[in-house]
């Protein structure tokens, strides 16, 4: 059972334990209320209501599995996963591979694998996800497997306290070996499109690089992500006059049979665990579409 155990320090004596979950856990009155209803918050071993009083010393436990569905059907699709415990998996997505159901894909993605996956393995979960790729971005993904890690996980994300590192190959050789580019980006309002631009309208956005390594007339360049926009990366290199090879939408149509999408990875996530606060370091290596198009540059 994933469950939070907690024992109360005097400091909690004689106040409500709505207040304790709250305060001393940082719980949501979301979760708290979801807890509550369905009896899974206990005080020494017995179910308690919202207003019970503690004593120092009692022993809280919070039950975290819910029985909940999703309508997403299993299907048994591999997946590769990088990193699981009992609030979290971390899996590394290949590419061509859509993250969730949609209208034009109802079936075969990260979804559907993670459903077969938990049902195999007896997991009573559902796919929350803490972070998203394109379907032809590849690497790195956390799903929360309850809904404490998943708000926790969230919140996170929110504040910018995930890094998300990502490699990239681009076109021609970048000016400077390593940098910040600090630009706004904007949705245009054009009906249909789904592609950004650098304009003072949009939100700023803020991503850091280096220059790893360099080949006859292209670069593999890391990007550390300090805000996270929709095609960020893609964005503000095409700018730059360095589009990612495989990358139709921001660069151009490229005379090239090696990689058939965005040579773009998610390969590196640094965070805290939401319940042991120790620091996880994750990281994926590059695919073979993207290895074979950097042997085919050099």
């Amino acid at each position: 059972m994933s469950s939070i155990k907690k024992v109360v320090d005097k400091a909690y004596d004689g106040r409500k334990i709505r207040e304790y979950l709250k305060e001393e856990l940082g719980l949501s009155s979301r979760l708290i209320r979801s807890a509550s209803v369905d009896k899974r918050i206990f005080v020494n071993n017995k179910a308690v209501k919202m207003n019970y009083i503690l004593n120092a010393n009692d022993n809280i436990l919070i039950d975290l599995m819910k029985d909940e569905t999703q309508n997403i059907d299993p299907e048994n699709i591999p997946i590769d996963v990088v990193y699981e415990d009992e609030d979290i998996i971390v899996v590394n997505k290949g590419p061509n591979m859509v993250v969730h159901p949609t209208k034009r894909h109802q079936s075969g993605t990260l979804a559907n694998a993670l459903m077969y996956y938990f049902k195999e393995s007896n997991q009573k979960c559902i796919v929350r996800l803490v972070s998203r790729l394109d379907m032809d971005t590849s690497g790195l993904i956390i799903i929360g497997k309850n809904q404490y890690a998943h708000m926790e996980l969230s919140k996170e994300m929110t504040l910018n306290n995930i890094e998300k590192r990502y490699l990239a190959v681009v076109h021609g050789h970048m000016e400077n070996a390593e940098g910040t580019i600090d630009l706004p980006i904007y949705r245009p309002e054009e009906e249909g499109t789904i592609r950004r631009v650098v304009d003072e309208r949009g939100q700023r956005s803020i991503t850091h690089y280096k220059v790893v390594e360099r080949y006859k007339d292209s670069d593999l360049v890391e990007c550390l992500l300090e805000t996270g926009r929709t095609h960020q990366i893609r964005v503000h290199l095409s700018h730059l006059g360095h589009p990612i090879w495989g990358d139709t939408l921001y660069g151009k149509k490229d005379d090239n049979i090696v990689i058939k999408r965005q040579a773009l990875h998610a390969y590196g996530l640094d965070f805290k665990s939401p319940r042991t606060k120790k620091e996880l370091s994750l990281r994926a290596k590059l695919p073979n579409d993207i290895e074979n198009l950097i042997e085919s540059l050099k």
